[in-house]
């Protein structure tokens, strides 16, 4: 079974845990080049809660919010790598460049999103806040980021 879903499919899911009074955790990002920072970001995120959904954005969207070139790697390897992870419980792709419509569909018990954005910046929060949910920032490991291995490789 594919842990890779539609939003519809995942709505579904989410009804049927939350019977089961299940924490669901839900954290997005484009996951390009995954390296030990998302690993252990990942890892975080999935310890807050009893399930972890991942918002993957997909290469349309990469190519939005991020510099000329990138996705560097495809929608389909990104997400089948992201579903390799025990952590990772399920994965669903997302074309518009914030995850608002997959937290509005779901609502999170738990939006997790990197400390580098201020709580009051991020996408979801007062929805999932208004729900009795919470936001947590989680600390990325120091000096890797895909920006700074890019960067790295480019200078090798």
């Amino acid at each position: 079974m594919s842990k890779v879903k539609k939003l519809n499919e995942i709505k579904k899911i989410v009804t049927r845990l939350r019977k089961k009074r299940k924490k669901i955790v839900f954290t997005n990002g484009c996951f390009d080049i995954l390296h030990y920072g998302h690993v252990n970001y990942l890892e975080k995120c999935r310890r807050l809660g009893d399930i972890l959904i991942v918002g993957l954005n997909s290469d349309s969207s990469v190519k939005k919010i991020k510099p000329k070139g990138r996705p560097l790697t495809g929608q389909k390897e990104r997400a089948a790598i992201l579903s390799a992870f025990r952590c990772v419980d399920y994965v669903t792709i997302f074309s518009e460049t914030t995850p608002a419509r997959i937290i509005k569909a779901i609502a999170p018990d738990i939006l997790a999103k990197g400390a580098d954005w201020r709580k009051i910046d991020i996408v979801g929060r007062s929805e999932v806040e208004k729900r009795g949910g919470r936001v947590v920032a989680i600390p990325f490991v120091k000096g890797f980021s895909t920006t700074q291995i890019l960067k790295r490789i480019k200078n090798a």
